[in-house]
């Protein structure tokens, strides 16, 4: 599966904050950053949007979401030296928690920018 229109114009965002930044600075800084490239790029997004999390049709919880863009992608931002297989879980689990076609996790905290592009395995993926 290839990234799409979306998803590739918010890495890109991703990458000129850390390309201007570099590594370093707390996970809010960041998001402070993206939401001015996202709003430079010309996209609608929510920051910190409280989303309800169910467990078999019974509400359990609640989880904020880093943004939402567009209403189709869900992004969790990290600040961490590097992504462990802990954090791709948790994304994998809010793009199903949260029902949403796909996500994307982005770390600033590296050296380089990393990201991963996460798709919700029980959509249809012919519908992505």
């Amino acid at each position: 599966m290839e990234k799409d229109k979306l998803t590739f114009d918010i890495i890109g965002c991703a990458m000129k904050v850390h390309n201007t930044l570099g590594n370093g600075f707390q996970e809010v800084i960041y998001q402070r950053c993206l939401a001015i490239e996202l709003t430079r790029a010309g996209y609608e997004f929510k920051r910190e949007i409280e989303q309800a999390i169910y467990y078999e049709g019974k509400h359990v919880g609640t989880r904020r979401a880093d943004f939402v863009v567009e209403d189709k992608v869900i992004v969790e931002l990290k600040a961490l030296i590097n992504l462990e297989a802990v954090h791709l879980a948790q994304a994998k689990n809010y793009v199903v928690a949260y029902r949403f076609e796909k996500g994307l996790l982005i770390n600033f905290g590296a050296t380089s920018l990393q990201y991963k592009l996460i798709f919700n395995p029980t959509l249809n993926s012919d519908n992505l």
